[in-house]
C-alpha cells in the first residue's frame, strides 16, 4: 500500500518527536486509572473516583485560551519546560495518604488538565516543522498507534502500581515520563522565530481566531463538526458497555476489559493505515467511512454473540479514529503556523467535550431503556453524519497546499520532489482521555 511509517521513523526530527510523545502518554495513561484507583481506595467512593476524569477533563473547555499560549511562545522551549513542570506538579501526590487529603488529588488533576491542553497544542504546532508534509498522514497514523497501544498496557501498570505501593507510585512513574520526554524534546533540531503578534489583539481575540479560522474553511469546518458529532456518539456508545456485556451478552463486568482490549487492537491498526488510505482517498471520503464502521459495528452490539461482539469493538476502534486524524491533519496542513496551536485546541475542544456530555447523557439512559434501543439510534445517527460527511467529499479532500509562511511559522522544509499519482500528499490525534 505504500505504507511510509518507515519513512517517517527516518526523518531524525519525526522519530525523536515521536519518542517523546509516547513516553510521557504511557505515563498519562496510566495516570488516568490510576487516580480513580487510588482515590476510591482512600475514600470508599465510586462519585469521588469519576470525578476524577472529570477534573482531567474539564480544563478541555477552556481549550481555544489555552491554545493560544503554544502560539505567543516557541514551541520547543514550551514543551520542554510544561513537560519539566507536570513532573513538578505531581510531586505532591506523595503527601496523599487519607481521604482527607484527597483535595490535593483533585487539584493537582485539575492542573494537569491545564497542562495536557497546552502539550497537545505545542505539540500540533511544533509537527508541521518536523514532519515533511507529505508524511504528515503516516505520522499522525502512527501517533495513534502508539497512543493506543500505551493504552492496552499502561493502564494496567498504573493499576498494578496504585495496588502494591499505592497511588503516589504512579504518580512517580508519570513524573518520570515526563522528565524523559523533555529531554528527547531538547534534542529536537528546528529552528523557530520569534512568534510576532499583529496589532494590539487580546487574549481573547487571539483565542477566538482558532474558531473562526475553523469555521470560514469549506475543508475544516466539515471535518470538525464530522469529528464532535461522531465522538458525541462514541461518549453515548461508551456509556453503554456495562449494560451491552450484562443484558446482551449474560457476560461479568469484567468481560468489558476483552472488549476494550479488542477496540484497542482496532485503533492501532486504523493508525497504520490511516496514512496509506488518505493518500488514495479524499479525506472526506475516508473519515465518512470510518464514521460508517464506527455506527454499524456499534448498531450490531445488540446481537447477544460473544464472537460480533468482540468484531464489533475492534470496528469501533477501526472506524472512530479516522475522522480524528484526518481532522487534525488537516488543521495541521492548511493552517497558517503562527496560528495553529490554538486552532488545533480549539478543533479538540470542538471534538472531544461532546465525548464528554454524551457520557454522563448515557449513563442515566441505561437506567431508563433497553440498550438495545439507544444502540440502534447510534447507529442510524452515525450513518447519517458519514452520508452528510462524504456528501461532496471529492472536493475538499482535494489539493495539498504547503505550510504557508507567517511571522510565526517554523523553518522551511524542502518541497516534495512530486505528487503519487492519484493522491495528494498527506498527511496525527493528540493526548486524549482513553
Amino acid at each position: 500500500m505504500g505504507w511510509a511509517a518507515g519513512a517517517v521513523l527516518r526523518e531524525r526530527g519525526a522519530g525523536l518527536y515521536l519518542c517523546a510523545v509516547v513516553v510521557s502518554g504511557f505515563g498519562t495513561s496510566a495516570m488516568w486509572l490510576a487516580a480513580g484507583i487510588w482515590v476510591k481506595s482512600l475514600t470508599g467512593s465510586d462519585s469521588l473516583a469519576a470525578l476524577t476524569t472529570f477534573a482531567l477533563w474539564a480544563p478541555m473547555l477552556a481549550g481555544p485560551l489555552l491554545g493560544t499560549v503554544a502560539d505567543r511562545v516557541r514551541r520547543r522551549p514550551l514543551l520542554i519546560w510544561t513537560n519539566l513542570a507536570m513532573a513538578a506538579l505531581l510531586l505532591p501526590l506523595a503527601a496523599v495518604d487519607s481521604a482527607a487529603r484527597v483535595w490535593i488529588v483533585f487539584a493537582v488533576l485539575t492542573v494537569y488538565g491545564v497542562g495536557s491542553v497546552v502539550l497537545d497544542a505545542a505539540e500540533a504546532g511544533l509537527a508541521p516543522a518536523v514532519v515533511d508534509a507529505r508524511l504528515l498522514g503516516d505520522f499522525n497514523g502512527l501517533r495513534t498507534t502508539a497512543n493506543e497501544g500505551m493504552k492496552l498496557v499502561a493502564p494496567l501498570a498504573g493499576a498494578v502500581l496504585v495496588a502494591r505501593y499505592g497511588g503516589a507510585s504512579a504518580a512517580l512513574l508519570d513524573a518520570v515520563t515526563f522528565v524523559l520526554a523533555a529531554g528527547v524534546f531538547a534534542l529536537l533540531r528546528v529552528r523557530e522565530e520569534k512568534p510576532v503578534r499583529c496589532g494590539g489583539a487580546g487574549w481573547r481575540s487571539d483565542a477566538v481566531e482558532g474558531a473562526r479560522r475553523l469555521w470560514r474553511s469549506p475543508a475544516l469546518r466539515p471535518l470538525v463538526l464530522g469529528g464532535a458529532a461522531t465522538m458525541a456518539l462514541a461518549g453515548l456508545n461508551g456509556a453503554l458497555i456495562f449494560a451491552v456485556a450484562d443484558e446482551v451478552l449474560g457476560r461479568s463486568p469484567a468481560f468489558v476489559g476483552v472488549l476494550y482490549a479488542a477496540q484497542g487492537v482496532g485503533s492501532v491498526l486504523s493508525g497504520l493505515l490511516a496514512g496509506p488510505l488518505l493518500r488514495r482517498l479524499p479525506e472526506r471520503t475516508f473519515a465518512a467511512g470510518g464514521v460508517a464502521l464506527f455506527a454499524m459495528a456499534a448498531a450490531l452490539r445488540s446481537l447477544p454473540y460473544d464472537a460480533v461482539a468482540l468484531a464489533c469493538s475492534a470496528g469501533i476502534g477501526l472506524g472512530l479514529p479516522c475522522v480524528l486524524i484526518t481532522a487534525l491533519t488537516a488543521v495541521q496542513r492548511d493552517t497558517p503556523g503562527a496560528v495553529v496551536g490554538r486552532t488545533a485546541a480549539t478543533a479538540n475542544t470542538l471534538m472531544f467535550v461532546p465525548n464528554a456530555v454524551t457520557l454522563a447523557v448515557g449513563a442515566g439512559l441505561v437506567a431508563l431503556v433497553d440498550v438495545r434501543l439507544p444502540l440502534a439510534a447510534i447507529g442510524a445517527l452515525g450513518v447519517a453524519a458519514a452520508l452528510a460527511l462524504a456528501r461532496g467529499g471529492g472536493g475538499l479532500g482535494g489539493r495539498v497546499r504547503g505550510r504557508r509562511s507567517s511571522a510565526g511559522d517554523m523553518e522551511r522544509r524542502p518541497p516534495p520532489a512530486r505528487r503519487r499519482r492519484g493522491g495528494r500528499p498527506d498527511a496525527r490525534p493528540s493526548r486524549s482521555p482513553p
